[in-house]
């Protein structure tokens, strides 16, 4: 039972990382998947595919390497020449995730709760700043805190859409728009966000891992993490092919299934999104300011506020055009890093069979 408990805890917040502002709101599944029509539903699956198996080497190779930060792993997986650049890079996408988060909370309190987008941004880098200051395994517990409540909101609004819509799913290819996909071929689509949460996750997985009491237990957490990412992108997938013909024109469109259904499910979604747009910030900021500075170090207090006031200024870039300009060339850096771990994990796993035989 102390096994399960500690599986849940890694994958609830392997999930919490991933599932930020462009998930939730459904604004990621309707670039990468839903606008390529009914084969979106094929593509959900082999991304999924893809995300379980990169999760758990991750998991695996943050146990193996016991890394303090993703710089332990992306060093030993790439060398030191190559495995700097690739830090450099996931340095910088991991502030710019953190900093379109902050942009999705502006964004999502105005269109929940009509609050101004400066003074929501305001408020979740408050709450951010708060949790930062916590040790790790707090941040942890933290982060899959929400993901039980998340999932059962999109299940209710998800399957509420999918039942309640007179189209067919077959019928969804005449309102979809492929041009307005990331990638415009849905299996490259599916390939690329694969590669993008991979990137998302890999710095806080990879410490999750080392931080686990076997490696066992941090391989399923992996595994966990990624079944729960792949039932909701199919529930959100689903729901968003039900109103393809709706949601294109608008920034949120899950809030918009919510608010159709009942005005109270848009509060809980919009409840539910700002939680995981918070989840995600903190997921993304704690690997930045770790990869320079200890934990509660005097760097590490002074950068964790100055990498929020920068963020903040930053996120009036606007929530949608950030995440369709990092999300995709994130996903390659991504890509990188799922083939680098592939070849890890194989000398990993070819290292342990010869010590039994030995």
């Amino acid at each position: 039972m102390a096994n399960v408990k500690d599986i849940l805890k890694i994958g609830f917040a392997y999930t919490g990382v991933v599932v930020g502002a462009g998930f939730s709101t459904g604004q990621e599944i309707l670039q990468f998947f839903t606008n390529n029509g009914f084969i979106s539903i094929f593509a959900v699956l082999l991304s999924g595919f893809l995300i379980l198996f990169t999760g758990k080497w991750t998991a695996d190779v943050g146990y193996d390497l016991e890394s303090e930060s993703h710089v332990d792993s992306i060093m030993n997986i790439f060398g030191p020449l190559f495995g700097r650049l690739i830090d450099y890079i996931l340095v910088f996408f991991l502030y710019g995730v953190a900093v379109i988060m902050i942009a999705g909370a502006g964004s999502t309190f105005y269109e929940s709760f009509g609050t101004p987008p400066w003074l929501g941004a305001i408020i979740l880098v408050i709450g951010v700043y708060i949790t930062l200051n916590l040790n790790f395994s707090k941040i942890v517990i933290a982060l899959g805190a929400v993901t039980p409540y998340l999932l059962g909101v999109v299940i209710i609004i998800s399957l509420i859409t999918y039942f309640n819509s007179s189209m067919p799913l077959s019928e969804a290819d005449q309102f979809a728009k492929p041009e307005l996909t990331v990638e415009g071929a849905w299996w490259w689509d599916a390939i690329t966000y694969s590669g993008f949460t991979i990137a998302v996750a890999f710095s806080f997985l990879t410490m999750m891992g080392s931080d686990s009491k076997s490696r066992k237990i941090a391989g399923y957490g992996g595994i966990a993490g990624s079944v729960i990412i792949l039932v909701l992108m199919l529930l959100i997938n689903l729901g968003l092919l039900s109103k393809l013909g709706e949601v294109n024109e608008v920034a949120l469109p899950m809030l918009l299934l919510g608010n159709e259904i009942h005005p109270a499910l848009g509060v809980l979604l919009g409840i539910a999104m700002l939680l995981v747009i918070y989840n995600t910030a903190v997921g993304m900021l704690y690997p930045f300011l770790i990869r320079f500075f200890a934990l509660k170090s005097k760097g590490y207090n002074v950068l964790l506020p100055l990498s929020l006031i920068l963020g903040y200024i930053l996120s009036f870039a606007g929530f949608a055009d950030l995440v369709g300009t990092v999300y995709p060339v994130m996903g390659y850096v991504g890509l990188l890093l799922g083939a680098g771990l592939f070849i890890k994990w194989i000398a990993l796993m070819g290292n342990r069979k010869n010590r039994k035989k030995v």
